[in-house]
């Protein structure tokens, strides 16, 4: 039996809807108010290296690595973990700031540019 692609598509989306997979569901609608942001570090580098946010969004951060083992460090706060190296997986933290400017970092020695390793998060009132 042949079916048209589109009515394939359809019925793949409304399935997944019913049956609640997230995969074919936009991130950002898991949690009204949350945002989602991959960092990836790389090289003394985070990209992005900033984010900017208005106030009251929650924030989840997920970090993964495209060469060594990383740190991340919200300075201010006790957000301080460790990500492993490329191909073992993405961390995540959640953070709720308030307006205001964070500074974040690389935690982990991870070569001659480590201390160059730094971004911000801006909260906009």
């Amino acid at each position: 039996m042949r079916y048209a692609l589109g009515s394939f598509l359809l019925v793949t989306i409304v399935a997944a809807a019913v049956v609640g997979i997230p995969a074919l569901l936009p991130v950002a609608d898991a949690a009204q108010g949350t945002q989602v942001v991959e960092i990836t570090a790389e090289r003394f580098a985070f990209t992005p290296s900033e984010i900017r946010v208005k106030a009251g969004t929650r924030i989840e951060l997920r970090l993964r690595s495209e060469d060594t083992a990383h740190g991340f460090h919200i300075v201010g706060t006790d957000i301080d973990i460790e990500f492993p190296k490329r191909g073992r997986g993405v961390a995540t933290v959640v953070f709720e700031p308030k307006p205001g400017r964070y500074t974040f970092e690389c935690s982990q020695l991870c070569g001659a540019g480590h201390s160059f390793m730094r971004g911000a998060i801006i909260v906009s009132e």
